[in-house]
């Protein structure tokens, strides 16, 4: 399990290399309407750093749930029978539970707002 997350890390590291080598596309929406030419014509060489950016993403997400599939192997109980008893009486209520609202104190009696005639 280290070793596949040692191998996400240096993926991280290349993605963020690739990702700030990148020259910025800008123009939004806009661009994609104005320039015809790269519609179906000419590839740019951007498009190698491009395709290095979709290999190291999905590589990075395939390792991501190897990580939480080889990690969810379970839980195993402890070997040390006092920390066993210690996590039991840790998870017993220390005093029992109150049943009386306000906490066995009596509801406060609604005062009289009316004027007696």
């Amino acid at each position: 399990m280290y070793f596949l997350i040692i191998i996400a890390i240096i993926v991280c590291v290349l993605l963020g290399l690739i990702v700030l080598i990148q020259n910025p596309k800008g123009g939004g929406l806009s661009s994609n309407f104005s320039s015809s030419s790269q519609l179906l014509g000419v590839q740019k060489t951007g498009d190698i750093l491009e395709k290095g950016t979709w290999i190291l993403a999905i590589t990075l997400m395939v390792l991501s749930l190897a990580i939480n599939v080889i990690g969810k192997g379970g839980t195993t109980a402890s070997t040390n029978p006092d920390q066993d008893k210690m996590i039991k009486e840790a998870s017993k209520p220390s005093a029992p539970a109150n049943s009386a609202p306000f906490g066995g104190l009596k509801a406060p009696a609604p005062a009289a707002t009316g004027k007696a005639k």
